[in-house]
């Protein structure tokens, strides 16, 4: 039975304002979903992808194990925002030998730490398109630090992180498995989370740019908190919540669209700069997962500014979903925020 390998691992997605985990029974018949629930994090205790709490939120893991009668104890988990560093760097072409220090010397430049602070890993996406004599490299570099209090709070809750990706790997992960795509597209995948948003522009299942930047969700929740007067909690539901119920629809439009307004704006010059700056002339649609994804504000100005088709992801539509322990409108509600969790769900122990 596949569901009962040893390589198996439960995926952890630890966001700030949720964290999400994900099983899934993989097969030669399909990837089945066996379990997936979420919970909130307490505010404040997840901030700028750092553990401020780090009792409170392994004690909320602990909760959610629990509930979803999770045995496993072995995890894939990821990290994200500012202190992970993600850049497509140029390197000239060196004997494979000589690679890994030729990679650190280069990236040195683009790390804002000091380089016996990082971990470092990278991808080589291929010869650089401007010389022979060159190749493109994906180049990621995550605090030592950040890795140590992750793995501290499995630890603390019991659990065994055997893998530490990066949410916009998990998030490509799997989006590759789901049905209907055409790898030859340049498409984004969007992340709006709570406190980041990360785009990754993907063709052939290669990243050809990543970036993360500050806005969220977390942006609105406080602004409705303070128009309307309210906990943080609430504020949050009203997110949620149609437009409609909010309690004065006019004002919660106007923040959706200051919002809206911000965020296309700083989406719209990445994804220029990165036309600007390849061979490619246009990007063919817009798949959005995280908050951001309920905010139809956002989609719709985010489409007409674009000039591009903007979707919501369908995380579950790769797996084989029994509708009598998942019911299709929970599975159309919690979609937007499934995809990080059900990408490290995939992961196996021994993968790179």
């Amino acid at each position: 039975m596949g569901f009962s390998r040893k390589d198996h691992l439960v995926g952890l997605d630890i966001g700030a304002a949720t964290i999400k985990a994900a099983e899934i029974q993989m097969s030669k018949k399909g990837n089945t979903l066996k379990k997936f629930g979420m919970i909130p994090v307490a505010p404040g205790a997840i901030a700028d992808g750092r553990i401020m709490d780090m009792p409170e939120v392994a004690n909320t893991i602990q909760t959610l194990f629990k509930s979803l009668k999770i045995r496993e104890k072995k995890v894939a988990i990821s990290t994200g925002g500012q202190t992970v560093v993600i850049k497509t760097i140029n390197t000239a072409k060196v004997p494979e030998k000589d690679l890994q220090q030729a990679i650190v010397t280069e990236a040195e430049q683009y790390i804002p730490y000091d380089i016996e602070d990082v971990n470092i890993d990278y991808q080589i996406m291929g010869e650089s398109e401007f010389s022979s004599e060159q190749m493109d490299v994906l180049l990621v570099a995550v605090k030592k630090d950040l890795v140590a209090e992750y793995m501290a709070l499995t630890d603390m809750a019991g659990l065994n992180a055997s893998i530490i990706d990066v949410d916009t790997f998990a998030l490509q992960n799997m989006y590759e498995t789901l049905p209907g795509q055409n790898p030859e597209d340049l498409t984004l995948l969007l992340d709006v989370g709570a406190s980041k948003t990360s785009l990754n522009l993907v063709k052939d299942n290669i990243s050809m740019m990543m970036q993360d930047n500050g806005s969220g969700t977390f942006q609105i929740i406080e602004e409705l908190a303070a128009r309307f007067d309210t906990d943080l909690s609430t504020a949050e539901k009203m997110l949620l919540a149609p437009v409609s119920e909010a309690p004065d629809p006019e004002i919660m439009t106007a923040v959706f669209h200051q919002a809206a307004d911000i965020w296309c704006s700083e989406i719209n010059e990445a994804v220029h700069t990165f036309l600007s700056n390849t061979q490619e002339e246009r990007i063919t649609r817009i798949v959005v997962s995280g908050g951001g994804a309920y905010i139809q504000p956002f989609m719709d100005r985010l489409e007409t500014e674009m000039d591009v088709r903007v979707v919501v992801i369908e995380p579950f539509a790769g797996l084989e979903v029994n509708d009598k322990t998942f019911s299709p409108a929970y599975i159309s509600q919690v979609g937007p925020l499934a995809p990080i969790a059900l990408g490290l769900a995939l992961r196996r122990v021994d993968d790179k």
